[in-house]
């Protein structure tokens, strides 16, 4: 019998089909942190998380069966994953499931910043009628700057084409695409650009920090649905309190949940708490994607 350890929660109709799989026997237990999980991890073959649980060295090293770790999603960050293949231990994710459902995120924040969602809302909250000082722009017409243009930037992309916007992306690999995205340096596209979108993994110091905002044009806007720390948080509240940045939309932050709430307190701030990947659809495909890495590696 092969046994699976799902740490964080998953999409029931991935769920019913792992637990279909002839030979897996499937333990669902949310929650876990480290000590939990030492205790518990022996005797499984595979654990899968999502973005919550955190497969550290301690956990691996108390793992004597595990072959396999599989997290739900984009990027390996809440894994340890030197530790495992020290331990032969394989490591999967599902970088393409949930693109669709971060990109309309970014999207969908792209646009109520520009137009004042937020600020509209928490005024009618406050039953004011402020139409006046809530007046916003337009996307269409504007340059996008995508830094990180793989699978999600591509996604971002094709719907801010749809807009009528102009697109320049960065990255450091060719970007593959029919779309009409410019590549170019990346000071160019902080020259460039109104509205600049970031799209990389971890990175082991910020992509965005004061030399870039110094670059970047009067009244920019900035979307992190990333990662914490790819954009210099000092530097962005600088640029927000400086009026160089008029306004940004954060998913992630340096610290999960933020421990600092200097940015989630400013008024041209709208916080979101990490719900990039979190839509129903995406986390179905990801979680069935997970379903078929354990039967290839483990049935």
């Amino acid at each position: 019998m092969t046994k699976i350890l799902v740490a964080d929660s998953m999409d029931k109709e991935a769920l019913d089909a792992m637990r279909a799989i002839p030979g897996f026997d499937v333990t669902v237990k949310t929650g876990l942190g480290e000590a939990d999980l030492v205790q518990l991890v022996p005797g499984f073959q595979a654990i899968v998380v999502r973005s919550a649980t955190k497969v550290t060295r301690p956990v691996i090293e108390a793992g004597k069966d595990l072959k396999l770790l599989v997290r739900a999603g984009i990027g390996l960050d809440n894994i340890d994953g030197a530790a495992a293949k020290e331990k032969g231990i394989a490591v999967a994710n599902t970088p393409a499931a949930t693109s669709i459902s971060v990109a309309e995120h970014t999207f969908g924040l792209m646009l109520g910043v520009v137009r004042n969602h937020g600020k509209a809302v928490l005024s009618m909250k406050q039953h004011k009628w402020d139409k006046k000082s809530l007046e916003g722009t337009e996307l269409f017409g504007k340059t996008l700057g995508i830094i990180g243009c793989g699978r999600i930037g591509i996604e971002v992309a094709r719907r801010a084409i749809a807009f009528g916007m102009k697109v320049v992306a960065y990255d450091v690999i060719p970007i593959k695409t029919d779309l009409a995205v410019k590549q170019v340096p990346l000071d160019e596209l902080l020259a460039a650009a109104d509205l600049i979108t970031v799209h990389v993994p971890k990175q082991p110091k910020p992509i965005l920090g004061e030399a870039e905002f110094k670059k970047m044009k009067d009244g920019v806007i900035i979307i992190n649905v990333a990662r914490g720390g790819v954009v210099d948080e000092k530097a962005l509240l600088n640029g927000l309190n400086s009026g160089k940045v008029r306004a940004a939309a954060l998913d992630v932050y340096d610290k999960e949940p933020p421990e600092d709430f200097s940015l989630v307190d400013h008024p041209n701030v709208t916080p979101i708490p990490h719900l990039g990947a979190s839509s129903i659809e995406g986390q179905r495909r990801a979680g069935l994607e997970v379903v078929r890495i354990l039967k290839e590696k483990l049935g």
